[in-house]
C-alpha cells in the first residue's frame, strides 16, 4: 500500500464497510484494485462524494450484481467497487458514460496489443471512432 495514502485508507475502511482488509489495512489481489481505491480516495479527497455517497453506489451496485447472479464469494469485490466508481463519476457529471467506456475500449485495445510482461502504454492509435 505504498502509493496509497495509509491515513485516507483507515478513514475509508471505517467508513466503508466490506473492503478486504488484514492488519495492516486494505488488501488487493490485483494493482488494478488498488489503483480503483486510490482513485475512489483521491475523488472523495476532492469533494466529489461523502463516505455516506460511496457506501450507498457501492451497495447498490453489489445489489444489481447479485441480482444478477453474482455468487458473491468475494472475488468480485473490486468489479463492483470499479462499476460503481465509473457510475458515480459519471452520474456526478466528470465524465460521461460514453468517454468511460471509449476509455475502458481503449485500454482494452492496448493491453490486446502489448506483449505479456511489457507495460501498457495508451496510445492516439487505440481509439477507435
Amino acid at each position: 500500500m505504498n502509493s496509497i495514502n495509509q491515513a485516507a485508507a483507515a478513514g475509508a475502511t471505517q467508513e466503508v464497510p466490506g473492503i478486504p482488509t488484514d492488519d495492516d489495512g486494505p488488501v488487493f489481489r490485483e494493482p488494478w484494485e488498488a489503483q480503483a481505491f486510490a482513485m475512489t480516495l483521491s475523488l472523495y479527497d476532492r469533494g466529489l462524494f461523502t463516505w455516506a455517497e460511496w457506501a450507498a453506489a457501492l451497495a447498490a451496485e453489489i445489489k444489481r450484481a447479485q441480482a444478477a447472479g453474482d455468487p458473491d464469494t468475494g472475488e468480485t469485490y473490486y468489479n463492483h467497487w470499479l462499476a460503481a466508481l465509473e457510475k458515480i463519476v459519471a452520474d456526478k457529471g466528470v465524465a460521461t458514460h460514453d468517454t468511460l467506456h471509449r476509455y475502458r475500449d481503449a485500454w482494452d485495445h492496448a493491453c490486446d496489443r502489448t506483449p505479456h510482461g511489457q507495460p501498457i502504454e495508451l496510445r492516439p492509435t487505440d481509439f477507435h471512432d
